[in-house]
Parts: structure tokens; sequence; C-alpha cells
């Protein structure tokens, strides 16, 4: 009994050592956390503020990009993205919900502005152990107008995601030139995939600044918390050469070829030859760079594909001929065939080696006799021909600002080769080349380098950087020039002998070359066969004596009805463009007085009436936007130039009135959806057939219409 009690005494000693011990290291352990603020050689206070700290990205804004009058051309908007939060555990004060508490009354409020039925928000908003639920499709791309609407209701646990979106309000305007620009796959910023939002990539996307700050276990900012901000450095802006009517012009061209002819692909670039900027350049197939739409050629055609130019390079075997001194345009030679020592297989005229007898070298011109220039080239000599294709820029890029650029290839290895490249066979080529190489025969012999980006503006300093027009090189001579354009008017109106004359504009002195390419067999051996499967081309410029525009129309394998001529398609495009380009900049006519551009004076504060009054007295044509009786505000702008018939937008106080813009081209609709401040969506080609808001019908800022365009 003794031993026993003994031995508990014993134990219960122990224990009171060990818990005594314990105690007493946790009290020196705290004592000495308290005192240091450290543990195991971490600072606490460092520790807990790093648990909650919060970091978040503040995006920077991409840069905009304008045309050369300023018109955005791509822009970055913000639109919202609609989320409700479920879960009671973020709300710290009753008082101020930061849940949804009320899924009936929140639901019944959703529905007058999403596009989704009560119902299915009633049965979002109560699904149960869901921390935040949002609304698919129908809670996307939420207005700014609209967010303010919904907010305006007090919706507890209503939340909108603001979300960077770059949007493109023409449409497929220059799509493969502007490209587009989407988030990468990590879900940073924005970068370009494709154009100039590619190649301008790093002036345009700035750079993203931070905020941090203390918040509580969900992330919500903690009342009075330090905050720590770093501003964001946003993109530059971008002002293209790209005359906007223009670039209309061509874009209606291609849409008409396109119907009529549909044609593998067809493109145009418009320049001026003074200063090697591009006024205008498109193509097609083509696609809408917001919705991607139509997205099937990743190319730009004119500055990333190369191919046989065929005749048009007839035009810089001419230069060098005459500027070598051996072009005589009254001497003769043997058409039809021309034979090359040691090739089997003598080169050919087009009328299958007939020829037309021994005729002048002018007539072989107007003719395009393949024979004629390759007889040039004895005159001219290989290696002398050689430094002038290269003095011509052809064989390099021209570096005109956008990406993939091809260089084309100087095929000269053979003596065959060499011959078949004074008529444009073999030797490859880009548009963008025989652009740059068109400007020498333009601009008196100064070769102009030709660029699309007239200028990059920083929007926080106003710092500018502007592009300088750049002589390319001398090739040749201004009196060499001269020459060559008199030469080439002749193919253009000879009507007996020119392969031009479907270009010649009543007026104006168009002086160019027609060019019927040949296209490699893909799966090897020679050529493609059939009427259709040619490259046709027109490289032109007007007026002859002082060319103020170069326009190169190009359309591969059209579809051509029985009896019609590859060159019918290019016609179309050439023509309509150059006419309409010439008249829009008010070149004077050979014959005849100058068209004349009405200058619109500013409208704003006049009467409805007298405004309506005064556009009519200058030819053009008022669509007033409102139920007011006084213009606030139009569209084009004071001092802007049209040409008669144009249309003028008016709106006025009061309510905004939708108009019938049926019949309207894009030109015409985008100007009515700015002064309106609608949210533009466009479809298809040619001109309005439907649209998404009723003519007649009262409209707010940032309401959506969809407009829907077909060729006549």
């Amino acid at each position: 009994m003794k031993s026993r009690k003994l031995n508990t005494n014993r134990g219960a000693a122990i224990l009171f050592i060990i818990f005594g011990l314990s105690f007493f290291i946790i009290a020196v352990r705290f004592l000495t956390i308290e005192i240091t603020g450290q543990a195991d050689g971490k600072v606490l206070a460092a520790k807990a503020a790093k648990k909650y700290l919060r970091t978040s990205a503040i995006p920077a804004s991409r840069g905009n990009i304008y045309d050369a009058s300023g018109e955005v051309i791509a822009e970055n908007v913000v639109s919202y993205n609609l989320v409700a939060v479920l879960d009671p555990k973020v709300t710290i004060d009753p008082e101020h919900p930061k849940h949804v508490v009320n899924p009936r009354k929140t639901a019944q409020a959703l529905a007058k502005y999403i596009d989704m039925p009560e119902s299915k928000i009633y049965s979002l908003l109560t699904q149960k152990g869901r921390f935040q639920v949002e609304f698919g499709k129908a809670g996307q791309d939420i207005p700014y107008q609209t967010k303010n609407e919904i907010q305006k209701q007090n919706l507890p646990g209503i939340q909108f995601e603001a979300v960077p979106k770059r949007t493109y309000p023409n449409g497929s305007f220059a799509s493969h030139l502007v490209g587009y620009a989407q988030k990468n796959e990590t879900g940073g910023q924005m970068a370009g995939v494709m154009g100039i939002e590619k190649s301008m990539n790093a002036a345009l996307e700035g750079k993203d600044g931070k905020i941090s700050y203390e918040g509580d276990f969900w992330g919500y900012i903690l009342p009075n918390a330090h905050k720590k901000v770093t501003k964001p450095k946003n993109g530059e802006n971008v002002y293209l050469t790209i005359d906007k009517k223009i670039q209309s012009f061509v874009e209606d061209a291609l849409g008409k070829v396109q119907k009529q002819y549909n044609p593998k692909k067809a493109f145009v670039v418009v320049a001026d030859p003074k200063t090697g900027k591009i006024l205008a350049m498109g193509q097609r197939p083509t696609f809408d760079p917001e919705t991607r739409k139509g997205l099937s050629v990743w190319q730009d055609d004119p500055v990333e594909t190369a191919y046989e130019p065929g005749s048009t390079m007839k035009i810089f075997t001419l230069a060098a001929a005459v500027q070598e001194g051996v072009f005589h345009p009254n001497a003769t030679y043997k058409s039809g065939e021309f034979r090359v020592k040691n090739v089997p297989n003598p080169i050919k005229d087009h009328n299958g080696g007939v020829g037309w007898g021994r005729i002048t070298f002018l007539e072989g011109l107007q003719r395009s006799s393949n024979v004629a220039f390759a007889t040039l080239l004895d005159y001219i000599k290989q290696d002398k021909f050689k430094q002038y294709l290269e003095a011509f820029g052809f064989g390099k890029q021209t570096k005109v600002g956008l990406p993939n650029e091809a260089s084309g290839k100087i095929l000269y290895d053979y003596p065959i080769e060499r011959y078949t490249s004074t008529f444009g066979q073999g030797t490859t080529v880009t548009a963008m080349q025989m652009i740059q190489a068109a400007t020498a025969i333009a601009n008196d012999g100064k070769m102009m380098k030709p660029y699309v980006v007239d200028k990059v503006v920083n929007p926080a300093t106003g710092k500018m950087e502007k592009t300088k027009p750049t002589v390319a090189g001398n090739p040749i001579s201004a009196d060499t020039a001269k020459k060559v354009r008199d030469y080439l008017r002749t193919v253009v109106t000879n009507k007996k002998t020119g392969t031009g004359t479907a270009y010649n504009i009543p007026g104006y002195e168009v002086t160019g070359k027609t060019g019927t390419a040949q296209i490699p067999n893909p799966n090897g051996g020679g050529y493609l066969t059939g009427t259709d499967n040619y490259i046709f081309s027109f490289l032109g410029m007007a007026p002859k004596d002082n060319p103020k525009l170069i326009v190169y129309a190009v359309v591969q394998q059209p579809h051509l009805k029985a009896g019609e001529l590859g060159g019918e398609p290019v016609k179309a495009l050439f023509n309509p463009i150059m006419k309409n380009s010439l008249q829009y900049l008010n070149i004077k006519p050979a014959k005849g007085k100058t068209v004349r551009l009405a200058k619109l004076p500013d409208f704003t504060g006049d009467s409805r009436s007298e405004a309506t009054s005064a556009v009519k007295a200058l030819g053009l044509s008022p669509v007033v936007l409102g139920d007011g009786d006084a213009v606030t505000a139009q569209e084009p702008g004071a001092q802007e130039q049209l040409l008669p018939g144009a249309k003028v937008f008016l709106k006025t106080n009061g309510n905004k009135v939708m108009p019938d813009i049926r019949g309207f081209s894009k030109r015409d609709v985008a100007g009515a959806a700015k002064l309106l401040g609608l949210r533009l969506t466009i479809s298809g080609e040619g001109y309005a057939v439907s649209q998404s808001i009723p003519a007649k019908s009262k409209v707010k800022s940032g309401q959506a219409l969809t407009v829907k365009f077909k060729n006549p």
C-alpha cells in the first residue's frame, strides 16, 4: 500500500515537471515572438501583411489606329460582364450586403436589361453552394449605359467586370492591312495577330500598371487600407496613310468584282507617287476583324504574296531600254517567235506565235509582244538588265511597314530565264514592289519607298514621330520617265493595236500596261491551262504628264462567261477607282472643267429648315437624325469636301431618330451610327438591305445596331 502511494507521488512529480517545462518553453517562445516579432527567422508582421496583400493589374489601354484624316479604324472600348455573388459569407455588414439577398426581386429587375427569361435568371441566382454565377452570352458585352441603369436598381450582389474590347467600326475596311488584335493565351494584354496591329504592336500595346492593397479573404479592399498604385502606360496612337474615301472606292469595286466574277483572289493598291504613301489597299476574300468572319486567307496579298507579274513587267524593261538608248520606237523586228540559243522551245507571242509580221517596237509594246522585249534584251545586255531589275527594287523587301513581307526572286540563272524575265515570267514580285518601281516612272526617275504609317502619337505627351518620304533610288532619269509615260499612253489610246484601251478614262490621260500572267502548276510540270487560269492585271497612273495616283489592280482566276475577257474584271476595278479618286482629289481633267467639291459649313446652331436647305443648295443630300428644330451636330464635319450627291447627316435637339438606311453605303451607315452614338455591327458587302433598329424609331446612345449589306 505504501509502495503504491510512493509510485503515485513519483508519477505526479514527473508529470508536473513535464507540464511545467512545456509551459516554460511555450512562455519563452511567446515572449520571444512578442519581443522580436519574428518566428523561425521570419518577420511575422510582414508575413501577415503578405497574406492579406492583394495585387491587381491595371490594364493599359491599347492605342487607336486612325486613317489619314483622323477617323478611327481600330479602337479599344470597355464592355462589361454581369456577375452575381451568391455566397453570404462575403457580407460583413448586414446593412450593406454584398451578396444576392432577394433572388426573386433581382431576377425581375435583370430580366428588363438582359436577353434572358426571368425564370432562368432566378434559377441561376438560387443555385446552392456557388460563390458566384455568370449569365452566359446574355450577361456579356453589356454597354456602359445599360450597366449604369442596372446599377441604379441597387441590387445587392450584382457586380460588373470591365473587359477591354478591340473594335473595328468599319467592318472589313482594309482588313488585311489593319489586321486584328486579341488577348494572348495567358489572358494578359492584347497582342496584334495580323497587319498593322502586329507590325506596330510594340507601340500600340503600352504597359500595364498595378495596384497593391490589403484585402479580406474574398479580395475586397479593407477599410482604411494602404494602397500603392503604379499607373499604366497607355499605348501610342497610330495614324495610317490610308485615305478613307479612296479606300471606300477600293472596297466597293472589289465587292462588285467578287460578286460578279468570284475570282480566287483580287487585290488593289493605290499610291501617291510623289511621296510613296499608300492611300488604299484591299483584297478579296476579306474578313471582319472584329468577328473574324470570312477569315480564310491569312496573307496580306499585296505584301506577302510573290507571283509572276506577266506583261506589266514590260514597263521596267522598256524603261531600261530607253535609259540605255536602245529603244527606237520606229525601228522594226520580226514578231511571232524568238529563239534562245540551245533552248528547243522558242519564246512566242501571245497569239500562238503567229505574230503580226515585221512591226515597229512601239507597236510591239502596244500589242504586248513578248518577242519585242526578248529582242530588246540583246540590245540592253543581260548583265545590265539585271542591274536595272535590282535598281528598281525587285528581289528585296520594300520595308513598307507590314509583317511577313515577301521579297520575290529575280530568276536569272539560265539564259531562258533572263529572256522571260523581260516580260514577267519566271521572276516573281510582290504588288508592293511593283508600286515602288512604278513611282520611278511617275515621279520623273525618283523611286519612292512605299509606307503605310504616317505618324505615331503618344496620347499622354503629344510627342509625335512622323514618317518622312524616302527616295529608295534613282534607277532612271527624268527624261526617260517622261518618254516611258508617253509610250505607255499609246497602249491605252491606240484603238487598233493597244491592249489597254479598256482603261482609257475620258477626261484623264491614263498611262500604263496590261498584264496576263501564267500560273505555275502546283503539281509541277509547267503552267495551268484554260481561259480562266491566269493572273490579269493593269498597272496605271494618271494624269500622264504629272501623275498624282498609281493604281495597280490584280485579279486571279476569275470565273469568266463565254466571250468575256480577263481584262473585264480588272477594268471593273481600275476604272472606277482611278476616276473616283481623281475626282475626289479635285484633279483637273485634260478636257473640260475641274470637278468641284462642296465644302461643308458649320451647321450647328442653325435651324433644321435652314440647314437642310443649305445642304441641298450645295448639291448634297441632307439626312435629319432627330425630331428637334435646331441642329446640334453634323457628319461629315465642317470644312469637309464632298462629291456632288453625298449625304450630310444633321443631328437635331430633342429625341434622336433612326433613319431608313436601306440603300446606304457602308461609309454613310458608319456616319449615321457615329452621330447617333450607336454600336454598329455590319455584315456582307455592297449596300444596306436591312437594319435591326426600325426607321423612325427613337434611339439612345450605346444602343446596338446591326446592318446587313448586299451587292445590287
